[in-house]
């Protein structure tokens, strides 16, 4: 009977870890005042009782990367689905897109420069590819990470998708250690003011109404059922297509069957895109005014992803083994110190430019995301701006949305060096960083063209 339970005993563990964190933060002052996810204090959590640790509970690291790696895309496909009303009279959300984009770049120059100039001197065994699952860690989380990570460790680079996560926990560090810190750096000495006063902040509360008419039962089916069933079955194309894909790509070489391999580290933006394509198509008949007997929720979606983000940053870092970093470790924490220090400056030079109304909120939100997931960028931005009634949450959630756009070209880009490790041919790690660069200076040209446009 035991052997029953097994593939759920993870999953079970994590929430218990996610409600005992629970319960910390809304009885214990000290937890009370942290502007961190809960999920993300269940993760670090489950890392100290876990094997390596204290050795309380003993974990498959199999079943929880798989874990993050379904839910993410599960996550991913609800956001996308949701209905958004844009204001096309905001240039900020395209600019934002290219914002987010730019910093992946920053965060990969940063990452792969430093291990091809450290790399033959100090650390001559470490694959520089590696410097890339920085900013898949620090700028699209603990999932993309992991997944990019686990198809090169099955091309051959050890301890991969370890190396995802662990890049992705320390940008969480990042994001709420450092990002407290430069919260009160920059209101204290009144570089940016922020939305409210601090009077405001404390006493403020910000309450979620639950629209109860969205969680009717008298239907045949469940809502929430039918918002399940159409990700589900947006997820089985997404497989169909991977696998379709796969199937050209793999007589294709070396590089066909390597970028086969990446397809399946893709597959959230793959589902995203069958999602938002979705989003449109009943855009156009409920314009047409063709009554759809049901519909994707919005709010139920929000539940979905929120608790399928939940659940996969605390899987992300319980998840996370100290013992196979091995050799990793000392470029790992250059690599991440590096990023979190470049990132803050890069994101405060270039944000108020682009953001000209509520500039601290739009600087601490950004490096919240662009370091640990939009979760933590949201709790900073919550910090000096309680109502949320600044541009930074739109600027966030719709500039991800746009950056997936402007981000493809990264898919091609990730896809050389580990062309080169299978290969045996070093030049494409040059290639790689060239590529980054004239990326990079390409998108501040076009943010540049953007902002006198404006002007």
């Amino acid at each position: 009977m035991i052997s029953t339970w097994l593939s759920l005993l993870d999953l079970m563990y994590l929430s218990l870890f996610i409600l005992i964190t629970a319960i910390l933060k809304a009885r214990v002052s000290f937890f009370k005042k942290m502007i961190v996810p809960t999920s993300m204090i269940a993760g670090f959590l489950g890392l100290l009782v876990g094997p390596e640790l204290l050795g309380l509970f003993q974990y498959n690291l199999d079943t929880l990367g798989t874990v993050v790696y379904h839910l993410m895309a599960i996550g991913f496909i609800a956001i996308s689905l949701k209905e958004r009303k844009l204001d096309q009279n905001r240039p900020e959300v395209v600019n934002a897109g290219i914002f987010i984009v730019s910093n992946y770049l920053i965060q990969g120059i940063i990452g792969l420069g430093l291990l091809l100039v450290l790399g033959g001197v100090l650390f001559p065994n470490v694959f520089p590819g590696i410097g890339l699952l920085l900013p898949l860690g620090f700028g699209q989380g603990p999932g993309q990470a992991y997944s990019i990570g686990v198809q090169w460790q099955e091309l051959g680079i050890e301890g991969g998708g370890n190396l995802g996560l662990t890049f992705a926990g320390l940008g969480f560090v990042w994001a709420t250690a450092f990002g407290m810190f430069a919260m009160n750096m920059l209101v204290k000495k009144g570089i940016y003011p922020a939305v409210f006063h601090a009077d405001d902040v404390k006493k403020s509360k910000v309450i979620e109404e639950d629209q109860v008419e969205e969680l009717s039962l008298s239907d045949a089916m469940d809502k929430l059922t039918y918002q399940i069933a159409l990700i589900a079955l947006i997820y089985l194309i997404t497989y169909l297509t991977i696998n379709f894909l796969s199937s050209f790509l793999q007589p294709l070489g070396t590089y066909g069957a390597t970028l086969s391999q990446l397809l399946e580290g893709f597959h959230f933006l793959i589902g995203s895109l069958y999602a938002i394509l979705l989003r449109i198509i009943l855009n156009y008949f409920q314009k047409k005014n063709v009554h759809l007997e049901h519909a994707p929720n919005n709010y139920l979606l929000q539940r979905i992803a929120g608790v399928s983000f939940d659940y996969m940053i605390t899987a992300s870092i319980t998840a996370i083994s100290l013992y196979a970093l091995g050799q990793y470790l000392i470029p790992v924490l250059i690599l991440t110190t590096a990023a979190g220090i470049g990132t803050y400056f890069y994101i405060q030079w270039l944000a108020p430019k682009l953001f000209k109304r509520n500039e601290l909120p739009n600087i601490l939100g950004f490096y919240g995301m662009l370091t640990g997931t939009i979760s933590t960028g949201m709790a900073l931005v919550k910090a000096v701006d309680p109502k949320f009634e600044s541009n930074a949450t739109d600027n966030m959630v719709m500039g991800s949305a746009t950056a997936i756009v402007f981000g493809l070209p990264l898919m091609f880009i990730l896809n050389l060096p580990i062309v080169g490790f299978i290969g045996g041919e070093p030049i494409f790690y040059t290639y790689t960083f060239l590529a980054l660069i004239v990326y990079f200076i390409f998108l501040l040209y076009l943010l540049q063209l953007r902002l006198k446009k404006v002007a």
